[in-house]
């Protein structure tokens, strides 16, 4: 970090590689961060990073980066960088931030960690090693800094649920029921890894890890993909090299749905479902949890509440309850608008970008490491074992 001026904050010089969808969700919390929350150091949009020369000047343009670079080699070296923020397809996701890492700055990585569990091994291994020089490696797991997941958070680690018995979870979208829809990099694993497991599980096996505070121990899975064959689209804008085509078609690689049971280390037994094919669903990702002593509901499209039942309360009033995520008491909440008044998707962006400034300032983890993103790999390399084996139970470990 630099200070130019000894009456300024010292200056945070962030990098980002890549400028697409997650590239400007995180160009946006970069430059929201330091106007909403009161922050020890100041983040500087110094250099973003893309394979298309002009492709990547305009979103410096756009969205506020003062240099366009089309080798994140040569965004990596630069001196005014000092985090460097991954924003990339799953395939370069390893190379770079080891890289990153080995040269001495701190890493944000957007999720999945990788495309394999080795590759998530090394990578976690890099970030201990930084660790002890002082850097910072954190996974993109957005969704935990949604205000009313972490409250759910606070409440299952104080008790309110008592033994958690069942945790239920979904993760729903519909863009590629069209069997015309483009065969993009999303749809091939050398790139993206896998489908929805990969795209959507991750998220889901994350928050349902976080909000319990607890593993999965073992899964049993189906994956299946509905649509084997789809359009090229075209080269230059696709960035792929597809070698199986025929009659301008190519092999899908990925799954479009995953399916899957599993057991937490703490007893409570899991469902998870994954995929881009469920009709008339865009973004539906809800998450339930049901213990002794009550339950929890979580609803990415209502994302300002939590529904809450108290098992203990008479019966004549028991039952679901809303409450309104908008205080200044709830997480993150003391800096935005008065109570009832809602935030939105791209906030927690804005919360990760937060909490991640102000562990480089203290020195301290920032959670979810490069460890719970291995940890997060490792279960979804089970689900594609147990869906490839037929097997009835893979274990994690």
């Amino acid at each position: 970090m630099r200070q130019p001026d000894p009456s300024a904050r010292p200056v945070l010089g962030i990098g980002m590689v890549g400028h697409a969808f997650m590239g400007a969700a995180h160009s946006q919390a970069w430059r929201t961060v330091g106007r909403v929350f009161d922050l020890p150091l100041e983040p500087r949009l110094a250099a973003i990073g893309g394979r298309d020369r002009r492709a990547v000047r305009a979103a410096a343009q756009r969205h506020g980066w003062a240099v366009a670079e089309t080798d994140w080699r040569a965004l990596i070296a630069r001196e005014d960088v000092d985090l460097v923020d991954i924003c990339t397809p799953g395939d370069s996701h390893a190379e770079i931030a080891i890289a990153a890492l080995e040269a001495g700055k701190h890493v944000l990585c957007e999720k999945p960690l990788a495309n394999s569990v080795a590759e998530a091994e090394a990578m976690t291994a890099a970030a201990r090693a930084a660790e002890e020089r002082g850097q910072i490696a954190m996974v993109g797991f957005n969704y935990r800094r949604v205000p009313a997941a972490a409250l759910a958070r606070e409440m299952v680690a104080a008790g309110r649920l008592g033994t958690l018995r069942h945790v239920r979870v979904v993760y729903l979208q519909d863009w590629l029921v069209d069997p015309e829809f483009p065969l993009t990099w999303r749809l091939r694993r050398e790139v993206a890894g896998s489908g929805a497991l990969g795209d959507l599980g991750a998220h889901i096996v994350d928050l349902a890890q976080y909000l319990t505070g607890d593993t999965l121990a073992g899964v049993s899975a189906l994956t299946e993909t509905f649509v084997r064959e789809r359009p090229l689209p075209a080269v230059a804008s696709s960035g792929l090299a597809v070698t199986d085509a025929s009659d301008g078609r190519g092999a899908v690689t990925v799954d479009d749905a995953a399916l899957f049971t599993g057991r937490f280390t703490g007893g409570a037994l899991a469902t998870f479902e994954a995929t881009r094919f469920a009709t008339g669903r865009k973004n539906a990702l809800r998450i339930e949890l049901n213990g002794s002593q009550g339950s929890l509901a979580f609803d990415l499209e209502r994302l300002n509440e939590l529904e809450y039942h108290d098992h203990r309360e008479p019966a004549p009033s028991a039952g679901f309850r809303r409450i309104l995520v908008t205080e200044p008491e709830h997480p993150y909440l003391d800096a935005w608008w008065p109570p009832g008044h809602g935030l939105g998707y791209e906030h927690s962006f804005v919360h990760q970008a937060r909490d991640l400034v102000h562990a480089v300032h203290t020195g301290r983890p920032a959670a979810p490491t490069f460890a719970d993103g291995l940890r997060v790999q490792r279960v979804l390399a089970a689900v594609e074992a147990s869906a490839a084996e037929g097997s009835a139970y893979t274990p994690v470990w």
